[in-house]
This record gives structure tokens, C-alpha cells and sequence, in this order.
């Protein structure tokens, strides 16, 4: 029993749900603060948005696995997935990935009906523009996957305010896109020979060292001009976010001089890790002080 439910958590991809939930809670305790909401009158949205993120979250891994089981193959850090080897059959796979997603917009929609159109993006921006059209055909296919990536930020904001215009919510949100850039430009280079295996077009791989580092600075600059957005709410999280920013750039230009190319990578993808930590967690807890004295 232990070893089914092994296979399930790397078909759904656990981890990456655990990691998408976080700044999902981020910004639903962030909005509960600036919209200066009740906390416990909102505890049934608070789980409906775990909940239903969470299986929409597993919906879109399923479907990536399915689709990508011939690349995956061919690539040593996916190659034993259960869709690859055959563990799980994958008309049953397909038939769960419904059933999640299904289940899970339906309950996003218990918070509002706006949670639930902006999971349906999500998916739908990571099954089909990026999945099934860019990820085999452009370098530009992390900045496609980033969208369905930073949707969470606005589920959880969604999940209960009144809207999401509120700059802090966008802050979030196009955090969560530039930071995919310099972290998965890092996974490229570390797995440099399995994306050229598989000939997947990552700009590591494509357009070489040179051009990635430059992009990668380019991005982490944006990210810094992004935590501005934090300004009406709050000076502390926008120095936070820009300090925390101002750290990535100092080691991206120091590593770059210093190391070789996959150490960079390695200190890179490390930081990107500390970096959306940090992050989220400043957020939840000023969000969670704020709640608790206001």
C-alpha cells in the first residue's frame, strides 16, 4: 500500500503542491489583513482554497507526467516516474487528473466564483501553452510555464476578497512569475545534459551560458522593481523583498566571477529555494500579526 501511494505522490507531484500552497496562504492571510476580514468567519474559505488548490494543483502534474512520458524517458531524473515505467496504467492516471481537477475548481468555486476561474487558468496555461506547445518548440517556454505557476498568489487572494486589483496581490503574483526564470534557468544548466538528451529547447541549452546569465540578471533587477508594488501596504515588505532581491543579484554577478558554471547554478537554484521562502513567510507573518492586532 505504502509503495501505491509512493506512486501516486510523484504522479501528482506532491512536492510541487506543497510549494505552490505556500504563497497561495500568503497572499489569502495577506488579503485577509488588508481587507481587514474576520479570520474565523473566513475559516471554510481558508480550507476550500487549500483543498481545491491542492487537487487542481495534482490535476495539472498528472496531466504534465502523461503527456511528457516519451521526453521523460529519455531523461534520468524522470525516468522512473510510475507513467514511464508503466507502474500506473495511464487511462486510470487520466481518469484521476480529471476527477482532481473537476473537484477541485468545484470547490475553489465554494470560495468565490473568481478562485475557481483563475485555478481553471492555471491548469490551463500549464497543460496546454506550455505542456503540450512551447516546453518541445521555444526557449521561451519558462516564461509560458511561469503563468500557470503564479497563479496561486491571486487563488488565495481571491479566495477572499472582493477583487484583485489590490497592487500588493499583483506583487505576488509577478513575483512568482519573474522568480521561475533564474530558478529553472539554474535546474537547466544543472541538468544540462538531460534537456539536450531530450531535446527540449531550455535557454541553457539552446543559447548558452553567457546569454542565461545575462538574463538572469536582467529578471532578478525586475524582481527587485517589483517589490515597489508592496509600497501602498506596507514599507516593510518592501524592503524585505528588495533586500531579499538585492541578495540574489550580488550573488548571481560574485558567483558568475568566481565559479564555475554549474556551481553558479548550484548557488543559484539554492537561493531561488531560500529567496520564495523568505519571501512568503515575511508575507504570512505580517499578514498574521496584522490580523491578530487589528
Amino acid at each position: 500500500m505504502q509503495n501505491y501511494m509512493d506512486l501516486w505522490a510523484k504522479t501528482i507531484k506532491t512536492g510541487i503542491i506543497k510549494s505552490n500552497l505556500i504563497p497561495m496562504i500568503a497572499a489569502l492571510m495577506l488579503a485577509l489583513y488588508t481587507y481587514e476580514l474576520s479570520f474565523v468567519e473566513h475559516i471554510p474559505h481558508i480550507l476550500f482554497a487549500f483543498i481545491g488548490s491542492a487537487l487542481i494543483i495534482g490535476a495539472a502534474g498528472t496531466f504534465n507526467n502523461l503527456y511528457d512520458r516519451d521526453i521523460d524517458a529519455i531523461m534520468q531524473r524522470t525516468k522512473s516516474r510510475p507513467t514511464v515505467t508503466g507502474a500506473l496504467n495511464p487511462r486510470i492516471v487520466f481518469g484521476v487528473g480529471i476527477v482532481m481537477l473537476v473537484v477541485g475548481l468545484a470547490i475553489l468555486y465554494l470560495t468565490t466564483p473568481l478562485a475557481a476561474f483563475l485555478g481553471f487558468l492555471g491548469v490551463f496555461f500549464y497543460v496546454v501553452p506550455y505542456t503540450i506547445w512551447t516546453k518541445r518548440k521555444t526557449i521561451w517556454n519558462t516564461e509560458v510555464g511561469s503563468i500557470s505557476g503564479a497563479m496561486p498568489p491571486l487563488i488565495g487572494w481571491a479566495a477572499v476578497a472582493p477583487d484583485i486589483w489590490y497592487p500588493a496581490a499583483w506583487a505576488l503574483f509577478i513575483i512568482m512569475v519573474i522568480w521561475q526564470m533564474p530558478h529553472f534557468y539554474a535546474i537547466a544548466i544543472r541538468k544540462q545534459d538531460d534537456y539536450s538528451a531530450a531535446n527540449i529547447p531550455m535557454l541553457p541549452v539552446v543559447k548558452g551560458m553567457r546569454r542565461t546569465y545575462l538574463q538572469t540578471n536582467i529578471y532578478l533587477i525586475l524582481l527587485m522593481f517589483t517589490s515597489f508594488l508592496f509600497v501602498p501596504l506596507s514599507w516593510g515588505l518592501t524592503c524585505a523583498s528588495l533586500i531579499l532581491g538585492g541578495i540574489w543579484l550580488w550573488i548571481s554577478f560574485v558567483g558568475y566571477r568566481q565559479m564555475d558554471e554549474k556551481k553558479w547554478a548550484n548557488k543559484m537554484f539554492v537561493y531561488s529555494l531560500i529567496y520564495m521562502t523568505a519571501v512568503f513567510a515575511t508575507v504570512i507573518i505580517y499578514a498574521s500579526v496584522g490580523i491578530l492586532f487589528q
